[in-house]
């Protein structure tokens, strides 16, 4: 135990003298993210631990401000921050909420979904300076990572700051792994501005057949591609819903189909969906819940190529899409686990391309086998997800707040 302590110490001093040599070069890296759009214009210092915006008074003289940090690193992590947001802010309105996410992509989306007393900042690097700046600015009482990545700066420069500081993952809290996931869904009421788009897509797709791969990573959608030409042989009115991960992928692709003389129409160009239309490439953000609305299949990428680890199935399932998934998906492992011990039908994890083929054809030519699994699918969701933020909640109540003054919030 000794050894390991030490080994440990070992490691993150090199870890943190690796981090500080580096700075000078982070500071360029930037720079250079900045000037490639992949850094916000004007609040890319954030990412050094500089703040943007001032940090709250205390809600009474002399009392004690509770600051409770969530951390997320894109915007799966950070959408299923929301809820128990929400939830805290409901149960504690003088809680300060201090919400970094680290994507852009994931900033663009969020800052618009938070409630308004949320301070949201980009997330600093995990780099001594940076993460020193951040907490001794916002002064933290605990952090609540929404993903399970090390972070070495960051929790072990938390914990030795010597207030109450908690760093805190959600899987050290007895959660199962899946249960922050599918607390991620929240609200499925449907806006006023949703509505109109769906009603919008469903007039321009005219009740063809459909199927959607959704968060699609660079290089998978050869494999979505070559199963949509072989299905359009047996179903030549099939349209195929192309939702890139990152949206400079899918004008890349929707550019590449053009010259191959594919039909094929580009959401961010409002480009219509005609009857020809045989792929339709959405390279915008923060619009799949909407689209799985108008989708009775949901293929969900990020799992059909050696080293990629899945993504979030429960939005597509809460919405009463048949779920395919490729086999590798990571962690989400426990999460497509729970959901088929509670109906086995409910997600369908496919070993490859020619598999997702097969089971596609099933579900297109088969109306009963695909009401089955789409019923599945939300039956799996309603069972996992009932009361989870309520639990999680409790959770972060009784394991990391009551140390705040000895007894749970």
């Amino acid at each position: 135990m000794i050894m390991n302590t030490m080994a440990s110490r070992v490691a993150y001093g090199l870890y943190r003298a690796a981090g500080r040599a580096a700075e000078p070069a982070l500071h360029l890296l930037l720079r250079w993210r900045r000037l490639r759009g992949l850094e916000h214009p004007t609040r890319w210092p954030e990412r050094f631990g500089r703040p943007s915006s001032p940090r709250p008074l205390p809600p009474a003289p002399g009392g004690r401000p509770c600051v409770l940090w969530f951390h997320a690193v894109s915007l799966g992590e950070g959408l299923a921050s929301i809820p128990l947001i929400k939830h805290c802010l409901r149960h504690r309105p003088d809680f300060l909420v201090l919400m970094t996410t680290t994507t852009l992509s994931a900033f663009e989306v969020i800052k618009d979904q938070l409630p308004s007393c949320v301070i949201y900042q980009l997330a600093p690097l995990d780099s001594p300076m940076a993460m020193e700046n951040f907490l001794s600015y916002w002064k933290p009482d605990a952090v609540l990572l929404m993903e399970s990545e090390l972070w070495p700066n960051l929790i072990i420069s938390a914990a030795e700051r010597g207030n109450t500081v908690q760093a805190v993952r959600f899987q050290l809290l007895h959660a199962s792994p899946s249960i922050i996931h599918f607390a991620a869904v929240g609200d499925l009421d449907v806006s006023e501005k949703d509505a109109r788009k769906i009603n919008n897509l469903q007039l321009q797709m005219n009740n063809r057949p459909i199927w959607m791969a959704a968060s699609v990573h660079k290089g998978e959608e050869e494999v979505m591609l070559w199963a949509h030409d072989e299905l359009i042989k047996i179903f030549p009115t099939l349209l195929m819903i192309l939702v890139t991960r990152h949206p400079q992928d899918g004008q890349k692709i929707a550019s590449e189909l053009k010259k191959q003389r594919v039909n094929v129409s580009l959401r961010s160009r409002s480009e219509v969906i005609f009857p020809s239309t045989s792929v339709y490439v959405v390279d915008t953000l923060g619009e799949l819940r909407m689209l799985y609305r108008v989708t009775p299949i949901a293929v969900i990428g990020g799992s059909f190529l050696p080293g990629l680890a899945g993504h979030n199935v429960s939005e597509a399932a809460a919405m009463g899409c048949a779920v395919l998934t490729g086999p590798h998906v990571g962690h989400f492992s426990h999460m497509l686990g729970e959901m088929r011990k509670s109906n086995v039908l409910s997600v369908s994890q496919v070993a490859g391309k020619i598999e997702l083929l097969e089971t596609l054809k099933l579900l297109l030519g088969d109306a009963k086998a695909l009401e089955d699994r789409q019923k599945a699918a939300k039956q799996a969701f309603s069972i996992m997800s009932n009361g989870v933020v309520g639990r999680v909640w409790n959770l972060v109540n009784t394991i990391v707040l009551e140390k705040f003054d000895g007894v749970a919030y």
